[in-house]
């Protein structure tokens, strides 16, 4: 029930890009003013209605492989802030899989 809430009702019409900007860029804020289990439920929240949006408007295949990068994003930040910096990994991360799930949900819709 609550998973479903927060999926499907929470932030009616927000588009998948702006919920996986907001849990790679809130995760790691928040990981950082708190601790880093309370960011990983920041990015765990968005990520789900994230998935809940893809599977409803990307092919099956697109919405895995976008669930893929997203939770990969979080993992490749890490290695990315060692060679650019904090700031610059988490945004580069986050534009990234903003960009592809823009990008899958205009050439690969459901359906297809």
């Amino acid at each position: 029930m609550l998973v479903g809430m927060a999926t499907k009702e929470f932030l009616p019409g927000v588009p998948p890009e702006a919920l996986t900007t907001i849990g790679l860029i809130g995760g790691w804020l928040v990981a950082r003013r708190t601790r880093r289990e309370v960011g990983g439920i920041v990015f765990a929240a968005f990520g789900a209605m994230a998935g809940a949006r893809w599977a409803a408007t990307v092919s099956k295949p697109a919405a895995a492989a976008l669930g893929l990068a997203y939770s990969s994003a979080m993992g490749l930040s890490h290695p990315l802030s060692k060679k650019i910096g904090p700031w610059p990994a988490v945004l580069t991360v986050a534009g990234a899989v903003a960009a592809a799930s823009l990008v899958a949900r205009k050439a690969l819709p459901a359906g297809s």
